[in-house]
């Protein structure tokens, strides 16, 4: 008996997106030329600058939800299985606070099986560890480098740190 013919994991297509998202994106980036730069495929509604400085692990898509704003003149590196809700923003770079009319920044690395959540938005030189979940509306000003927390917040701060153990037990169970 012989596999079944898909066309999504013939193209390499993510399974759980519908074809709608993929033909939207198409025309998006190939007709209207918005984010022409981008390898991976996105909502029609997101933005991304300089995607060649985002460093992706495995199944990341930045920009794949509605609405999102991914800035990363300066770099970003995001971990393996990390989701990134709708509307959020992840910004490496900011406006003097002397001279408006120049930019500085810092790099933001995002750790793995971590969770932005909707309207979330990471600001210049963050860093979050592993299993860092940032909750909807958050804005996250400072590093959680151990991570294995929850942080919610404007600004942001640790709400409830998770059980490390039982992380790492997911970690090796599901995806090794």
């Amino acid at each position: 008996m012989s596999p079944t013919f898909s066309i999504k994991r013939f193209l390499k297509l993510r399974p759980e997106m519908p074809w709608g998202f993929y033909i939207t994106g198409f025309f998006f980036k190939y007709f209207l030329r918005q984010n022409v730069k981008v390898t991976w495929m996105l909502h029609h509604t997101s933005t991304v600058h300089y995607p060649q400085n985002i460093k992706r692990g495995k199944n990341v898509f930045p920009g794949d939800s509605p609405g999102n704003f991914i800035d990363a003149e300066y770099g970003i590196s995001i971990g393996d299985f990390t989701n990134i809700g709708p509307n959020a923003g992840i910004i490496t770079k900011n406006h003097d606070v002397v001279n408006n009319d120049r930019y500085t920044g810092n790099p933001i690395t995002i750790g793995a099986f971590c969770w932005i959540g909707m309207n979330a938005v990471v600001l210049p030189g963050v860093t979050l560890g592993d299993f860092t979940i940032v909750a909807a509306g958050a804005v996250v000003t400072k590093s959680f480098e151990e991570g294995y927390c929850i942080i919610a917040g404007n600004p942001a701060i640790l709400i409830k740190n998770t059980d490390r153990q039982a992380c790492e037990q997911f970690r090796k169970s599901k995806y090794q």
